[in-house]
C-alpha cells in the first residue's frame, strides 16, 4: 500500500512569506467589497432593490460576490504555483 507525503505536494518554504502575502492581500481586498455590499444593504436597502434585466439588484451583486470569490480563488491558485516554481 502506497503512502501519501504532504511534503512532496507542499510550496517550498522560502515561497511562504510570498505566498501569505497574497492570500493576505485577495482576503482583504473581498473583505471590503462584501462589507460595502453588507453596508449598502443595510443602509440604502432602495438601492439593492432596484430591478436590472428582471432581478433585483441585491441578487444580481450577491451572484457577484460568489462567482468574485470563485476567481479570486483562481487568482491565488495561479500566484501560488508561479511562486512555488520560481522558488
Amino acid at each position: 500500500m502506497s503512502h501519501w507525503d504532504a511534503s512532496a505536494n507542499a510550496a517550498p518554504e522560502d515561497a511562504e512569506p510570498t505566498v501569505t502575502r497574497y492570500g493576505l492581500t485577495l482576503f482583504a481586498f473581498y473583505t471590503s467589497v462584501y462589507t460595502a455590499f453588507v453596508l449598502v444593504s443595510a443602509f440604502r436597502p432602495t438601492w439593492m432593490a432596484q430591478t436590472v434585466a428582471g432581478v433585483n439588484l441585491a441578487v444580481l451583486s450577491g451572484f457577484g460576490l460568489i462567482i468574485g470569490a470563485v476567481v479570486l480563488a483562481a487568482i491565488y491558485l495561479h500566484l501560488c504555483r508561479s511562486a512555488a516554481r520560481r522558488s
